[in-house]
């Protein structure tokens, strides 16, 4: 089994496994951004480029340098390769140009968008974005359109990281929409105007790291961090039925599937489950879900206990 070191930090993994994972069995500030690479999802990466590392050592059988930066999530670990990704001034400096591309076209309407408090564009904006743009064209803009009757397309904020025509590639049989144009002209699209409708389509809701695919059913109803999300379940037969319910009170006011601490959905719920069942007696609700401490979502949901004094 080869062994890579990131940023200091050494450890042992599987034949196959990529930069990028073997940084998330690390953990910690060593773990590379990444908007377009889906664990679950076969062919994804290597779009968004926010996961660039440099590797100081190839491998132990051919110690020298690759030339230039590489997509973590698309490079295989070789035994004694290290690797800078927090650590390297250069690899800091092209992420922040990463970011400054991304946010070319994309919208400043945050307060209003619904994916503001769980958004890694939001994320990597605050930690590599500048205060100004150096754009000087008009930034191209996209009506919002309905792609079916639970979907919201707003094209304007999206960053084509694939993530939602490899979701519908891969759960449906029924893939109606995908990436039409190309270079600058590029889009999400359906084709020939039709509308996503098959029983797994709410998930390429779940896999989008922006605002540009949301829920209609929950749009402009709440802030996330104003919800509590609870671990829910229900006998369906047709999903796991494992979901995170956002809840306000006694009140559900959203269904997601359930995503790890880096964004990623497990298993993948129906439709059914996602938007027909909003009822707090639909659901065996097990308690609250874990969260990250750090993200916006967590306040107020944290009870500290008072030390006592000896």
């Amino acid at each position: 089994m080869p062994k890579v070191t990131i940023d200091g930090h050494t450890i042992e993994v599987a034949d196959g496994t990529t930069i990028l994972q073997a940084a998330r069995q690390i953990g910690g500030e060593c773990v590379p951004p990444a908007m377009c690479f889906y664990t679950s999802l076969k062919g994804s990466g290597g779009k968004c480029r926010t996961c660039l590392v440099k590797v100081s050592k190839g491998s132990e059988k051919d110690p020298r340098p690759m030339p230039k930066l590489v997509a973590s999530c698309q490079t295989m670990v070789m035994d004694g390769m290290e690797v800078a990704s927090k650590s390297s001034e250069e690899v800091v400096n092209a992420r922040k140009g990463v970011v400054e591309f991304l946010l070319l076209n994309h919208p400043l309407d945050c307060p209003i968008c619904d994916q503001a408090g769980e958004c890694h564009l939001q994320d990597l904006a605050f930690e590599h974005g500048s205060a100004g743009t150096r754009y000087e064209f008009e930034r191209r803009t996209f009506e919002k359109i309905d792609i079916g009757p639970y979907i919201k397309l707003h094209m304007t904020r999206c960053i084509l990281c694939y993530r939602c025509v490899y979701t519908a590639n891969q759960i449906t049989d029924n893939r109606v929409h995908g990436i039409i144009g190309r270079g600058d002209h590029s889009e999400i699209s359906t084709f020939i105007e039709k509308a996503i409708d098959n029983d797994f389509s709410g998930n390429v809701i779940d896999v989008c790291p922006v605002g540009a695919l949301t829920d209609r059913t929950f749009r402009f109803k709440s802030r996330v961090w104003f919800l509590k999300p609870m671990d829910a379940h229900r006998e369906c037969d047709k999903c796991c039925g494992k979901t995170t319910a956002w809840m306000y009170g006694n009140e559900i006011y959203r269904i997601t599937a359930r995503k790890d601490k880096y964004g990623e959905v497990s298993e993948f719920i129906c439709n059914t489950c996602r938007f027909e069942k909003k009822g707090a007696n639909d659901w065996i609700i097990e308690g609250a879900r874990d969260i990250e401490k750090h993200s916006v979502i967590s306040q107020n949901h944290y009870v500290t206990e008072a030390l006592t004094v000896i």
